[in-house]
């Protein structure tokens, strides 16, 4: 599973230079495009899915929805810096398991249903969720710090630059 653990840390990687870029100001700055919003929550949303995996993980019982909602990571770089390392060092370390993954979606009481999955499904579906909130994030990134680059697969999915590559060869 090489490929999810590259994958994980392209993302990670991406993810830690776009903060380094940020000032603590840029990081917490309310954007208007993503309805008030900042990049810091968007980071510390995704981080808390790779959080909820790793805590989950050691129980065999993953509930995404108990979510901490640490406003330090979503105030600090130097806190969010540091999460990163640490959801690099767990995936570097973990190996697939069976998992069951609670969710609740009745609005109405706090019930939830019990679905089994593994490690290396939860694993696809944090890059995915990831590459999903570094999408917004890039757009945030524009209005509030237009200094900052990113590559240009910053928030796109594997599949399309695959299909991006495929229609260039095509056009040349």
């Amino acid at each position: 599973m090489s490929q999810l653990i590259r994958a994980s840390h392209t993302i990670l990687d991406q993810l830690s230079d776009a903060i380094q870029q940020l000032s603590e100001a840029e990081f917490v700055k309310p954007s208007q495009t993503l309805s008030g919003s900042s990049i810091g929550q968007h980071f510390r949303h995704t981080m808390e899915f790779f959080i909820c995996l790793e805590q989950g993980y050691g129980k065999s019982v993953i509930n995404y929805d108990k979510r901490a909602h640490d406003k330090l990571i979503e105030t600090n770089r130097e806190m969010a810096l540091l999460v990163i390392d640490r959801v690099r060092g767990f995936i570097n370390v973990t190996n697939d398991k069976p998992l069951l993954l609670e969710v609740g979606y009745d609005l109405s009481n706090e019930d939830s249903v019990t679905v089994q999955t593994n490690y290396f499904r939860e694993l696809t579906y944090n890059i995915e969720h990831a590459v999903h909130h570094m999408a917004i994030m890039k757009i945030g990134i524009r209005e509030v710090a237009e200094h900052v680059r990113v590559s240009s697969d910053f928030g796109v999915a594997a599949s399309t630059l695959r299909y991006r590559e495929e229609t260039m060869a095509v056009v040349r």
